[in-house]
């Protein structure tokens, strides 16, 4: 049998062996030539070994299929063993990315610290600590193209594929060396230096310094975090649990990291705030600690809480003026700084306020109680108009002398009772109209559901006796149009019979007339007639 298959008009290999595999990716490079030199070595490496230890049973197969036996398809169940087994893979790989990336920005922050106060760029102890850096990049980049690799191979197994360029579309080759690139970004080993120039918030002088070149690589390292969305995403039990999945599927909603985070604001929104952030801060302000180092004439932000407390006022929107960053880095992160604190804080007041709410019950007996008490005022203020009305029909009415003054003041309460109950009714009425919540909703859906079905039950009934009625009324239609047929058969029958009994009468009478016909009785000349009781007698 042949060993190619077609796919879109193209021929597509399996991946049978090593130098297959080379041949693809050299295929693979020559249609996507814009990253051919960021992804040649590293994608050649990470699919050899993706695919290296399943190269024998390839060969076996691919030896079985040339001696003319049919390759059985892989049945359902070991596709699911074969996804789950990547699924856990992957949440491994990329647990054990996140934790390189980590390290990296931990030795990172050791090593600049350290560097300032302790020892040179060309030390011993720089050169050991920005090869570590250097080494656990290294192992991170590889760990994300086998984690991508995994991914690959999951979409494979979904879509029932053979050949892996399928999956390589632009997207994910774009996702994939934009990753790569900000991860591969750290400190090299080495003293680089670059002439720096700043102009001071206050004097307005210009201050040039000779920067190392590890703080514009090393600040971007933070980019590594992202790492954590994954890591929640995939530890998830929202991700990990069939069953949410499968609701998830039926209701097309993608389980990707921002609905993740969704849940966890939902579920505990006060944490999630807080220790973003506390994170935002802490960042923030190591990094414009060391964006202001070298311009930094009053030593403001010198020290780590200096630092804390420009980014504090900062991302409250307080802003005193007292401390203020000089250069345009320092500038840029109190700039991200203050947009991140302006939407901090406005999911804190929308956090407050939803849980300032009352929940559903506390709701219900709310607007129990202070319906009862809007009753009771009802009552009150009823009883007050009835009485002012009487007190004004006896001071009128059933008196001798009428006391005009005593009758005024009875009308003034009369019509301030009646403005009273105006009030308080409307006081009812805007309750009805709030106790109109959710749950109440809800109610009111159900019953129209209710009533929706028993609509559809009577239809359907409906249905059944208009089908009996048409039934019925073929019948007659069909009855209806046999009838002219067997009118003009009765009409038929009728008229010959009466032209048969006409013809044996006028015989009669003309065998009567003669004398040889005065013995034959009439019944024997016309067989079957009655004497009619007509004027033919």
């Amino acid at each position: 049998g042949s060993s190619c298959d077609i796919l879109n008009g193209d021929v597509v290999r399996p991946l049978s062996s090593h130098g297959t595999l080379r041949s693809s990716i050299a295929d693979l490079h020559s249609s996507q030539q814009p990253l051919q030199l960021l992804h040649s070595t590293i994608l050649e490496d990470a699919f050899s070994k993706v695919i290296r230890e399943d190269s024998s049973k390839t060969n076996s197969e691919n030896m079985t299929r040339e001696e003319g036996a049919v390759p059985q398809k892989k049945d359902f169940s070991y596709r699911l063993g074969q996804r789950r087994a990547l699924f856990g893979k992957r949440k491994q790989l990329s647990d054990y990315a996140l934790v390189c990336g980590m390290f990296g920005i931990v030795v990172m922050v050791i090593e600049i610290e350290l560097s300032r106060e302790f020892y040179s760029k060309q030390s011993i102890y720089s050169y050991v600590l920005k090869g570590l850096i250097s080494l656990s990049t290294v192992i991170l980049l590889g760990l994300i193209v086998m984690y991508h690799a995994r991914e690959v191979q999951l979409f494979l197994v979904d879509n029932g594929a053979e050949d892996w360029r399928i999956a390589m579309t632009f997207e994910r080759i774009l996702f994939v060396g934009l990753e790569l690139l900000i991860c591969a970004i750290h400190p090299i080993p080495g003293q680089y230096v670059f002439t720096w120039t700043a102009r001071l918030a206050f004097s307005y002088t210009a201050s040039v310094a000779d920067a190392d070149v590890d703080i514009i690589l090393s600040v971007p390292m933070f980019l590594r975090l992202y790492l954590i969305g994954r890591v929640m995403l995939l530890h998830s039990k929202l991700f990990t649990d069939a069953s949410s999945r499968s609701i998830g599927a039926l209701n097309k909603i993608n389980f990707d990291t921002r609905f993740v985070m969704k849940t966890l604001m939902t579920i505990c929104p006060g944490t999630v705030l807080l220790v973003f952030s506390v994170s935002c801060w802490i960042i923030a302000a190591w990094t414009v600690r060391i964006c202001e180092r070298y311009h930094d004439a009053q030593e403001v932000t010198s020290t780590f809480l200096g630092a804390m407390w420009l980014i504090s006022i900062t991302f409250l929107s307080i802003g005193y003026g007292d401390m203020v960053p000089h250069t345009y880095c320092g500038k840029g992160v109190c700039l991200l700084t203050g947009i991140m604190g302006a939407g901090c804080t406005a999911l804190v007041v929308a956090v407050v306020a939803r849980k300032s709410e009352l929940t559903r019950a506390e709701k219900h007996v709310h607007n129990f109680m202070m319906d009862t008490q809007i009753y009771k005022k009802i009552k009150n203020t009823a009883a007050n108009v009835l009485r002012e009305t009487w007190l004004i029909y006896k001071n009128t009415k059933l008196v001798k002398k009428i006391d005009r003054a005593r009758v005024r003041h009875h009308q003034r309460k009369f019509l301030q009772a009646i403005h009273e109950l105006r009030r308080v009714k409307l006081e009812q009425r805007k309750l009805t109209d709030q106790a109109n919540t959710i749950a109440d909703l809800a109610k009111t859906q159900n019953m129209m559901y209710d009533l929706v079905s028993e609509l559809q039950h009577r239809s359907g009934e409906l249905d059944h006796r208009i089908a009996a009625l048409e039934e019925k009324l073929d019948s007659i239609l069909l009855s209806v149009h046999s009838l002219p047929v067997a009118l003009s058969q009765a009409i038929t029958k009728l008229q010959k019979d009466f032209l048969d009994d006409l013809a044996c009468r006028v015989h009669f009478l003309s065998s009567s007339l003669s004398s040889e016909c005065c013995s034959v009785p009439a019944r024997q000349l016309c067989p079957g007639s009655t004497t009619p009781e007509t004027p033919y007698s």
